[in-house]
Order: C-alpha cells, then structure tokens, then sequence
C-alpha cells in the first residue's frame, strides 16, 4: 500500500541527519592575524570546470515557468575558481555561472572540500557567487520554492553542481604560485537599466545621488599576473544576466558567460577541451537587484530585439569595460582575511539605530507577495504557482499540499504593506525558503567583500558598503556587496523600495525591516572583524536533504526511427559554404540526459590538416548551438548549426556527434557519428 505525502515527510522529518561542523568556531570565524604578505606580492591559483547539466527535458532555473525545460546548449556555463592568499590564510572565491547558489550546494562543496583538504577550506573563507543566469539547470535546491518548476529536487543537476565546483576549486588549489594583483575601477553606462524606478524614487534624496542614473555603472576588475603577463582577471558589474528569455530553451551562461568567452577564447585563444588553461576571465555579480540588461524594459528587447544578440552586446561591454579597468589598474597590497556567521532572517531584533524611523522592529517569517506572482515585467515572470494555466497540475505542488494555504493576521501585519500570495515561512512540512543564512566579509588586499546570499537592489547594496566601510574605516568603493553568495533567499530591497510593492519589494520574503537587519548584522560582523575578535557562528543552518520529493521522469531506453541507426546523418550539410554563412546537421542521437558529457562535447568542428583532422570549434563556444528535440517516445534528434567565422580558415571540414545510448539492458555505450564532408571556401 504506498505511503502518504504526510506520512512520507513525517517519517522523513524524524531521521534528518546532523552536519557535521565544517570548520570549528575559530576557524569559522576568525581571520588570525590577517598574515600581512610582502607589498605588492600574493599567492594565487586559478582553476575552471565545466558546469553543464541535462541537456533535455530538465527544468531551468530562473524564470520558474513549467514549460521552459532545456533542449540543447547555447554556450557552455562554467565555474571559474580562484584561490588567493598563502599557506596559512587563503581565500577561495568561485564564481559559478548558474541561476542561483543555494545553501544544498554550498553545504555539499563544503563536505567535498573538507574531504580532500581538511581545514584549509572551510565555511570561513569559502565565497561561493552565482552569476544568476534563468537559462540554467534547476533542481539542485533543498528549498521547495525554487524546485516547484523542475517537479522537485534533481539528483542529476545538484551532483554536477557540487563536482563542478569542487573540480574548479582543486584545479585552483593545484595552480597556486606567487604572482602580483593589481585593483582597476571604471564604469559602465549602456549595460544595465533600473527595472524597479518608481521603487528607487522612493529612497532618499542623498542616497538617489549616489546614483544619477538609477543604475550602479561602478566595474571593479581584479588582475592576476606572473612574470609580467597576465594569467587572470575577476571582474564585477551589477547587471542581470537575463539577456536571454524565458522562450529560450537552450543552456546559456547569458551575458556574463559571454564577457568571458570574449576574453577567454576570443582575445586569449583558450580552448576548453585542451586541458588548462592559460588564462581566466569571471565576471561575478555584485547588487543587481534591481539592474536590467533588457534596456529597452522588456524581455529580450534591448539593444536589440534578438536575445542571441542582446547576450553578446551586453556581454562584449561588460568584456571591454573590464579591459578598461584592467588597463588602469594598480597593484594591490595588503591582507588577506575572512569571516562569517549565520543569522535567522525570520526572527531578528533589530535596534531603532538600523531602522527609518528609530524604533527597535523585527524581520518576519518569509512571505511571497501578489506582486512576485506577476514576476518582472522587465525580465519575465515569477513563482509558479499562480499563474499555472488551467488544467495544467504540478504534482510538487501537490504533494506539498499546495501553495495557497492561509496565513495569520500577525503575519499580514509583520509583512504589511505586502499583501501576502503565500507565506513561505510557515507552509509544511518545513518552510520552503531558507531563514538561517550565511554573512561573510572577506579582505581581499585593498578590496573587501560583504557577501550575502540575495539579491540586493543597488540602494540596499549602497548601505550595508556604507556600513562596513565606516566600521572598517576605509572608503566605500572599497567595499563591494556581494549578492547571489553562499544561499538564495530572493530579494532585499530598502524599506522605502518594499513599501512600493513592485517585484522586488514582494519578493524581499521577510519584510519591510530585512535590509535594516542585514545592516545591522553586517555592522556586527564588521566590528569583530576589525578586532579580529570571535563573531560566534550564530544558528546553525538546517538540513532538510531528507526532504526532497523528485517528480520528474528519467528517460528510458533510447530508440532509433524506422530504417535509422544510431548517430546516422539525418540531414547532411551542404557541399560548399562560405565564411559568414551558417550550415547545419542532424544526427540520430541519444537522451542528453543518460550522459551530459560534462567536461567532454556533444559535436567537433573539424577541419583536415595534413595530419589527419583538427578540431576547430564545439558547443561549449559562441557559433555552435546544438538543439536538441524529441521524435516520439524514445527518437532524440540532435540538430547542431555552425555560424562559420569570418575568419575561419577555408578547407575540408566535418562535423562529428558523440552520444552515450542507453539500452534495454541498463547499460550505457558510447556511438560516434560523422558528417558527410563540405568545404569552406573565402
């Protein structure tokens, strides 16, 4: 007889397992002594893995739409991972290009890393970031609001996650050697716009000022050299990396994957399959809340109405805005130090120093607005949930016991002037958002990190820089908010931005006073910091692992069409192409899902040199899309077009498909396909 939901998480609830602590109290929280290095002289390593998961039938996260599943790749996302520091005080900062880093993964990295390095790579002085882009996998959270539109929990896409980021980390920790870093600034203007203006005119007259534009345009690019050349460059700019839409159904890193497929690959001649390699370009978020790269406020429109295009301009100026920075940049000096704790968002007490009005108030159990229902308008919608079209179940939500349940009046008061669609904070059978959230400050040499796992608008970003620089006595613009880092619990905007009730504001889940209890614990944590004093670790972070529910459907055995045979050509590119043109195939191919072949390809480009064939592109670059689509069943289709470069070298090419077939005996084997032969001519 099965199991009820009820009885299942019942059951569940009583055998969650206990974490152990990654990192003891004092390792977790203290900097030691900062470990002054020799001016101007550092130790750092830089490390990339491949982050692609699924390529079909998996739910993206970002967009939180049912319909939008993937169905091919656009531009290969990745993590790029830089450790920095000496032996004794080092700092790892991952910049990780998915839609959002949750706690599930952080907890998961954490655990890996313990494994292999002991202490040297704890809860302290781990900065996890995600670069936010919705044209990712989704399903790797423990937190049920953001696994409503992957059916659940995905085993699949949570492990790639965690390898991934542990493969950067260690390929960073191998790569370590002494070399110099130098800080550069610059700004940018035409790569982001204010989607939430009516909520920002709100804020008062000094803090607008900061801000002329309504649009944070500050780049901050770190530089990482040897021997006088440069191995490396991080680089952050607030902007959403939504260039892509929710129609869009293929794997993309978005704008920012674009910025460092530019500097990598374009202007460095990386290739991503040639072992590692000899430069890396991140481009890591900051408060971004509140920035748009849809200029023109309207998804996919702006500056162009073409997403592809939209992805590489918005990319290519936040590319030459870096180099910009970087040309100008001075070497750096100083320590290298980190710090966190924990808080409990839903239940903090807040001084009436950190309040609008003086008063002592308190954050509240997390609560989702009507407004986040509607989603962005400027980037597209939100939770699903409400606007689940008619006839159309989600078997998550269900189980769950649904999504509209009651809330009290307490609640409605706490969260007022919200207006409350679902109180996340108190839905069974634990709440589906996280309320025990990691801060961390890191000192990066002259640079500082006020990390913090939301996304905040560019006002609320601006106070809690304020805050930690005036604890830290150093200017603002030395401090940076870093959004999207170590959990995800959606927005913080201002108190003054909440009371307009835009997305933003009805997604800022715990109330009016969240940013005003971010302020005051950064100020908290900033003071230890700078006393190298013991912040205490604060409440520990839940584990709810036990509790994760899966509804999507594994693909079975894969089947070939009529007369077909695994990796066949089903339509064969044209016998002679010009540069410029774009040229097609499709094979006979096998679920993407059986084998993601992350850290391999699913096609080569390959011209014939004299040696035999050489590959000149795959799908993990900018001219390769590979589309993915289902005949019947069990017949996966893989559709791959080449945009053939200007600057492509004529001769003899081919394409060449790899797939991993699953079979009616459970067992994988690989199949190769090859493309009739074509010419490229000038």
């Amino acid at each position: 007889m099965p199991l009820s939901r009820r009885t299942v998480l019942a059951a569940s609830a009583l055998g969650i397992p206990a974490v152990p602590v990654v990192s003891a109290l004092t390792a977790a929280g203290l900097p030691r002594a900062h470990a002054d290095l020799k001016p101007d002289v550092f130790e750092f390593g830089l490390g990339i893995a491949d982050l692609t998961g699924p390529a079909a039938e998996c739910g993206m996260m970002g967009y939180s739409q049912l319909e939008q599943t993937t169905a091919g790749i656009h531009l290969r996302p990745r993590v790029r991972a830089f450790v920095i520091g000496s032996e004794t005080d080092r700092v790892v900062f991952a910049a990780v290009e998915n839609g959002a880093l949750f706690q599930s993964v952080h907890r998961g990295v954490l655990l890996a890393l313990a494994r292999r390095f002991g202490d040297r790579y704890t809860e302290r002085n781990v900065v996890l970031t995600s670069t936010h882009t919705h044209a990712g996998c989704g399903g790797s959270a423990h937190d049920y609001a953001y696994t409503l539109a992957t059916l659940g929990f995905q085993r699949q896409v949570y492990d790639t996650e965690v390898d991934a980021i542990v493969e950067a980390v260690v390929a960073a920790d191998a790569d370590v050697a002494p070399g110099t870093i130098a800080l550069g600034r610059a700004e940018l203007r035409d790569a982001s716009v204010n989607r939430s203006r009516s909520a920002f005119d709100r804020n008062p007259a000094a803090d607008r000022a900061v801000f002329p534009d309504a649009i944070d345009p500050a780049v901050t690019t770190l530089v990482f050299s040897r021997a006088g050349a440069r191995v490396g460059t991080l680089t952050w700019f607030a902007t959403h990396n939504t260039s892509m839409t929710n129609k869009n159904r293929l794997i993309s890193s978005d704008n920012k994957g674009y910025a460092s497929f530019a500097a990598e690959h374009r202007e460095h001649g990386v290739r991503y399959l040639d072992g590692a390699p000899d430069f890396l370009a991140a481009f890591a978020q900051t408060n971004a809340g509140d920035m748009s790269p849809n200029l023109a406020l309207s998804p996919g429109n702006g500056p162009t109405t073409d997403e592809f295009e939209n992805t590489r301009i918005l990319g290519e100026r936040q590319y030459a805005a870096s180099e910009t920075a970087a040309r100008g940049s001075v070497s750096m000096r100083g320590s290298i130090a980190s710090m966190l704790c924990y808080i409990d968002l839903a239940a903090l007490s807040i001084d009436g120093r950190f309040t609008p009005d003086g008063e002592p108030r308190r954050t509240a159990p997390a609560a989702a607005g009507v407004s986040l229902i509607a989603g962005s308008v400027e980037d597209g919608p939100g939770l699903p949930g409400g606007p689940i079209p008619e006839g159309v179940r989600n078997p998550m939500i269900e189980f769950l016991g649904g999504i509209d349940h009651p809330h009290p009046a307490w609640l409605a008061d706490a969260q007022a002037p919200k207006a409350i669609f679902a109180p996340l904070g108190l839905l069974p059978p634990v709440p589906w958002v996280p309320n025990v959230v990691p801060i961390q400050l890191v000192r990066l040499g002259e640079l500082y990190l006020a990390a913090a796992g939301a996304e905040f608008t560019i006002v609320a970003g601006l106070r809690v820089r304020r805050a930690v620089a005036g604890v830290l006595g150093v200017e603002v613009d030395q401090v940076l908010l870093q959004g999207y880092a170590n959990a995800y619990h959606q927005y913080v905007t201002t108190p003054e931005e909440y009371d307009a009730q835009q997305y933003e504001g009805a997604s800022t889940l715990f109330g009016r006073y969240t940013l005003c209890g971010y302020v005051q614990e950064f100020t908290r944590l900033a003071e230890s910091f700078a006393a190298g004093a013991d912040p205490g670790r604060g409440p520990a972070p839940r584990d709810v692992s036990a509790l994760q529910p899966g509804f999507a459907a594994a693909p079975g055995p894969d089947a070939t069409p009529p007369g077909r045979g695994f990796g066949d050509v089903v339509v064969q590119p044209p016998a002679h192409c010009a540069r410029g043109e774009r040229v097609a195939v499709e094979f006979v191919s096998a679920h993407p899902k059986h084998n993601p072949r992350r850290g391999a390809t699913f096609l080569e480009v390959q011209r014939r040199s004299g040696t035999g064939w050489a590959r000149v592109a795959n799908e993990g670059e900018w001219d390769v899309r590979f589309h993915w689509r289902k005949e019947g069943e069990a017949v996966s289709i893989a559709r791959f077009t080449w945009d053939i470069p200007t600057t492509a070298e004529p001769g003899t090419h081919r394409f060449v498909h790899y797939a991993d077939v699953f079979g009616p005996d459970g067992t994988l084997r690989p199949v190769t396909g090859t493309s009739a032969e074509f010419t490229v001519t000038a």
